[in-house]
C-alpha cells in the first residue's frame, strides 16, 4: 500500500487553509471562465478533491470589460462549493497573442499601462472573492522574457543587469500586494527556474526579491525529468510554500516531492484533465481506478487549434 498521507495534510498560508497539498495548475482549456461550460469544468475538478484551483491564464486587458466581479463570482462560488480554494493566473495580455513580442519593443508608457492593468485585475479579483492571484512569469511569456538576458535587449531600468531584468515582475508584485492584502487574497508568482541565459542562481535572486515584496507562494514550473520537484527544491529555503509540477499525477512522484521536502504543494495538470476525481481516488486508495494521462498531448493539440481541450482517454 502507498502511504498517501503527505498529499492530504492540510496547510495554512496566511488566512487561507488548504484542505490538502494538491493543486490544479492553470491550464487554458478553451471553454471560457464565465460561461456555464467553463464554470462547470472548474466546479467538477474542485468537487474531485483538489485543495487549490488556479484558474487558467486570463489576460489582464480583459478586466473591467470581459471580466467583472459580477461575472467572475459564479466561478469562484462554484469552486468554493466544491471545497477548494480559488486563485486565478493573471496573464500580461491576451493568451496566445503576446508570446513573441520582444521586451525592447515596449515603451515605458506601455509598461506603465500594463502595471495598471494588473492593478485593475487584482481589484476585480478581490471583489469577485478569489483567494489568490498569480502573475504569470514563466514559460517564455512576456514577464519571463523580460527576465531572460538573451531575450531582453533593453538598456534602460527594465533591462541590463539582473536587478533590471527582474524589475517588471517585481513592480507588478509590489503593485498588487496591498490590493491582495485588502481583498484577503494570497499572492502567488509563477516562474520557470531555468531559461534562456539564466539559471537557478539568478532565479533565486528574483524569488527572494518577490518574497521580500510580499509573494506568499512560489509556483515553480517545470521540474526536470530527473526527480520530481527537483527544480522547485532550491526555492524551499526562502521560507514560503513552493508548488512543484511535472508528471506529479504519478502518485509515487507526488509523494516523493513532498516527502523529500522539494515542494510544499504539488500540481497535477493533465492528470486532472483525464480524471477530475484523481484526488479522491488517491485518498480512497483506488489507484487502479484512476484514468491515467498517457502523455499523448492531444489536449495540447486542441489548445493550439483553439478548440475545447479534451482527453483521448475519455470514453
Amino acid at each position: 500500500m502507498v502511504d498517501t498521507a503527505p498529499l492530504f495534510a492540510p496547510l495554512q498560508v496566511g488566512p487561507k487553509t488548504f484542505r490538502n497539498r494538491i493543486v490544479m495548475p492553470p491550464m487554458v482549456v478553451m471553454r471560457g471562465i464565465t460561461t456555464p461550460t467553463g464554470i462547470g469544468w472548474y466546479s467538477r475538478r474542485a468537487l474531485g478533491g483538489v485543495g487549490l484551483v488556479i484558474v487558467e491564464a486570463t489576460g489582464v486587458t480583459g478586466f473591467g470589460a470581459a471580466y467583472t466581479a459580477e461575472n467572475l463570482r459564479p466561478l469562484v462560488d462554484e469552486i468554493h462549493a466544491g471545497g477548494a480554494l480559488a486563485a486565478i493566473q493573471l496573464f500580461p495580455g491576451t493568451f496566445g497573442q503576446n508570446k513573441a513580442r520582444p521586451p525592447a519593443d515596449l515603451t515605458l508608457q506601455e509598461i506603465d499601462g500594463l502595471v495598471e492593468q494588473y492593478r485593475i485585475a487584482a481589484e476585480i479579483c478581490g471583489q469577485a472573492g478569489f483567494d489568490g492571484v498569480e502573475p504569470h512569469g514563466a514559460h517564455g511569456f512576456l514577464l519571463n522574457r523580460f527576465f531572460s538576458p538573451t531575450q531582453n535587449q533593453r538598456t534602460d531600468l527594465y533591462g541590463g543587469d539582473l536587478a533590471g531584468r527582474a524589475r517588471l515582475g517585481l513592480r507588478i508584485v509590489e503593485t498588487i500586494r496591498p490590493i491582495a492584502s485588502e481583498g484577503g487574497m494570497l499572492l502567488l508568482y509563477r516562474h520557470t527556474p531555468v531559461g534562456p541565459g539564466y539559471d537557478i542562481a539568478e532565479s533565486l535572486f528574483l524569488a527572494q526579491a518577490l518574497v521580500d515584496a510580499g509573494v506568499d507562494i512560489l509556483d515553480i514550473s517545470p521540474a526536470s525529468h530527473a526527480a520530481p520537484g527537483d527544480r522547485a527544491a532550491p526555492f524551499m529555503q526562502l521560507g514560503v510554500p513552493v508548488i512543484a509540477v511535472n508528471e506529479l499525477d504519478r502518485v509515487e512522484r507526488a509523494i516523493e516531492a513532498l516527502r523529500e521536502e522539494r515542494a510544499t504543494l504539488v500540481a497535477v495538470g493533465r492528470g486532472l484533465i483525464a480524471d477530475p476525481d484523481w484526488p479522491q481516488k488517491v485518498r480512497d486508495g483506488r489507484l487502479g481506478e484512476i484514468v491515467t494521462c498517457m502523455r499523448c498531448d492531444d489536449c495540447h493539440t486542441d489548445l493550439d487549434n483553439r478548440v475545447p481541450v479534451r482527453c483521448s482517454e475519455w470514453d
